[in-house]
């Protein structure tokens, strides 16, 4: 049974924000949210039966002026969120995920990913990875790939952790939606095609990140972080004009209740612009499509201490609301 938010009242900044919900048993739909904790369906109220949100993203300009002034109607009929299911806010068509994107995660990562034969001192392969990080900073090169949309769920459904994964960890994240094709925009272009902000958690699978059978071809990223359900996103996507500053949101997960990850975004190397700026430079970015900006430390590696069957996520962002799932291990064949 996927774990239900407790409260969903005053969640997120601004006076709005997007959701995918249903009702028990029925379609999903494109909903406008208002903090105190109703929505309202936006086919009937923008007249289209087939509308989606990454349909609203697709026309981002000319539709967030009617967002605003229906979030204004208080005489517009509105449903108790507590009522209806609430999903991934958006099928994006292209996922951009960033690594080593804050100081302190780059060197837990670096050094708890030993390589084979590599016996140095903890403080020497540390001293390493801040060695390679100043460097990356100094170059300006984000490091960025791709992830799949099937490894998408719920910001409350059940993240099933296969039975191949051997150290399954958490990585809350702040992602940007696009709201306005990009290719090739500058940094002081990259703020304008940001439709909003939400929060995703990208898993990933310790033990498969590096390629076993062939260390020379590196990291496995289609393994290592894509199972189904690897991508709990959402619950909402709070427009950009909604949130002051990207760059200072305090990105915090709890681990049955236990703080594990809180930073802020203020840590990150590249910040949000230089992060969608750099993606557009080789792809094509899309409205919809989410690029990950990176998460910071305290991964379960950093803790020793890994994700297991009826453990409960909590993720938090900054003005972003909250998402909360609980692991079940998969039945091993």
């Amino acid at each position: 049974m996927s774990v239900k938010p407790e409260s969903v009242s005053a969640l997120f900044a601004g006076p709005f924000a997007l959701a995918t919900l249903s009702a028990p048993d029925g379609p999903r739909f494109p909903a406008l949210v208002t903090p105190d904790g109703n929505a309202l369906d936006l086919r009937a109220a923008l007249g289209d039966e087939q509308l989606t949100v990454l349909r609203l993203l697709d026309r981002w300009d000319e539709t967030l002026p009617r967002l605003r002034a229906l979030a204004a109607d208080t005489g517009v009929g509105r449903t108790p969120i507590e009522d209806l299911r609430v999903h991934a806010p958006v099928e994006p068509r292209q996922i951009f995920q960033s690594g080593a994107n804050y100081r302190q995660h780059v060197i837990d990562l670096h050094v708890a990913h030993r390589a084979p034969g590599d016996d140095r001192p903890e403080a020497e392969r540390r001293a390493e990875a801040a060695e390679i990080m100043d460097r990356r900073a100094a170059e300006d090169l984000p490091y960025v790939f791709i992830g799949l949309p099937s490894a998408i769920t719920g910001p409350y459904d059940d993240v099933v952790l296969p039975a191949w994964a051997e150290k399954p960890d958490w990585e809350l994240e702040l992602a940007a939606v696009i709201g306005r094709p990009a290719y090739r925009v500058s940094v002081d272009e990259a703020a304008s095609h940001i439709a909003g902000y939400t929060i995703a958690n990208d898993l990933t699978d310790r033990s498969t990140v590096f390629r076993r059978d062939m260390p020379q071809i590196g990291t496995d990223w289609l393994r290592s972080k894509n199972a189904p359900g690897f991508t709990p996103l959402g619950p909402w996507i709070v427009p950009a004009q909604s949130i002051a500053n990207p760059d200072d949101l305090r990105v915090t997960l709890k681990l049955n209740g236990e703080t594990m990850q809180d930073e802020s975004t203020k840590d990150m190397i590249f910040k949000v612009a230089r992060m969608v700026s750099y993606a557009s430079q080789t792809a094509h970015l899309l409205p919809g499509d989410l690029v990950l900006t990176g998460s910071p430390a305290g991964n379960g590696m950093h803790w020793g201490r890994l994700l297991r069957d009826g453990d409960v996520m909590e993720g938090s962002v900054t003005g972003l609301g909250v998402q909360r799932t609980r692991c079940v291990a998969e039945a091993a064949e």
